[in-house]
């Protein structure tokens, strides 16, 4: 991918350095503002992080020691450290591979009666079915909190993901949709209360400027990258939808190719394609010839974060727990996809990748072997 800064952005960022307050100004509020009002929420808070916003999220529900959350292993592992950094337990639930999110089924076998809070998250941009977990969630007295950090602008029936648990966090990261020119995160909700608290969390626990009403943090976003991300987010739509027509033309390119495509929009569902991810039994010698062509590809992600040694050594997985997720990081592999990606680059893409299984190049692939 290719971060999009243009001259408006940047004049944006020169304007803030030169008029604003450069912790917690205009830009910062404005921001938040206008953030909130395009997910459809009452209120947003920004983080110097999306790790930062699921962190500090889950403390303003009121998450922390002896609650349990339930979250996919198909995903970053910020997803589940978050969980920690709350003082509360991760648990895994599987995936339903069609769309590699959160299985419904999977979490509520997964519920007990520690189970706090259910965190979906809308991986590569495609929506969790966020229908079944509400009601799951509604049913066992659960919050909900989407993890939509790949997914900005994504629709589920006819609601923008972050506007349909009881909290959603997004991530403003150089690789993520929209940016704002560093790390940088957004926590969205309709709970006034939430919300206070959230502000307060991020702000070392201030009420005041010198009195502190909680243990908080310096999670705070910066100016300038808030006045970035108030121009990245005019042009965010846009920029979904480039993403959803070079989504459409990789579709029509491999339909016919030995892969499996990544799950589609519909009337219910519209993705924003953070990745166009596909799977293949010979994803590592794929990735091979394609940078040997000068394609750029990555996997999202090589191990579940169940499988992660950290979590090896915290919670004794050993593989096999969750059968679905792992077949999922065995063969993803991520193409290129941002919206200034051409049509001519896409062809290049699917016609090195058609190659690959015509010429049944992984029969003679070993490490490297595609390479200078």
């Amino acid at each position: 991918m290719r971060p999009m800064i243009d001259e408006e952005m940047v004049e944006a960022a020169v304007q803030a350095l030169q008029n604003e307050r450069l912790v917690l100004g205009e830009s910062v509020f404005k921001f938040e503002e206008e953030f909130a009002r395009y997910v459809g929420v009452k209120y947003a808070v920004s983080t110097n992080s999306g790790t930062d916003a699921l962190h500090i999220a889950l403390l303003a529900l009121g998450v922390g020691p002896s609650d349990e959350v339930i979250t996919t292993p198909a995903s970053f592992v910020a997803s589940a450290n978050c969980a920690l950094h709350a003082g509360a337990k991760p648990v895994f639930a599987d995936i339903d591979i069609r769309t590699y999110t959160l299985d419904p089924s999977e979490a509520e076998k997964a519920v007990t009666e520690r189970t706090r809070a259910i965190l979906p998250v809308h991986l590569y941009g495609h929506p969790a079915d966020m229908g079944a977990i509400m009601d799951l969630a509604e049913e066992k007295g659960l919050l909900v909190v989407e993890d939509a950090c790949q997914a900005h602008g994504a629709v589920y029936r006819g609601r923008k993901v972050g506007s349909i648990g009881h909290v959603g966090c997004f991530s403003f990261y150089p690789s993520k949709n929209m940016t704002v020119a560093g790390d940088g995160g957004m926590i969205t909700t309709d709970d006034e209360d939430v919300a206070e608290r959230a502000a307060s969390l991020r702000n070392c626990g201030r009420s005041d400027w010198y009195i502190f009403e909680r243990v908080g943090f310096t999670a705070r976003l910066n100016t300038v990258n808030a006045a970035i991300g108030l121009v990245q987010l005019r042009r965010l739509d846009g920029w979904n939808e480039a993403r959803r027509r070079i989504a459409g033309l990789y579709r029509r390119l491999l339909s016919g190719v030995e892969v499996v495509l990544p799950p589609a929009g519909d009337e219910q569902v519209r993705p924003v394609y953070h990745l166009f991810v596909i799977r293949t039994e010979h994803r590592d010698a794929l990735a091979d010839w394609l940078r040997s062509r000068g394609v750029e590809c990555a996997v999202h992600y090589r191990l579940p974060i169940h499988l992660q040694p950290v979590y090896r050594r915290l919670f004794g997985f050993r593989g096999g727990e969750f059968p679905r997720a792992e077949e999922l990081s065995r063969t993803c592999l991520s193409l290129p996809m941002w919206p200034g990606l051409t049509d001519d680059q896409v062809r290049y893409v699917c016609e090195a990748i058609e190659e690959f299984f015509d010429r049944k190049l992984w029969e003679r692939w070993r490490p490297g072997s595609f390479g200078p």
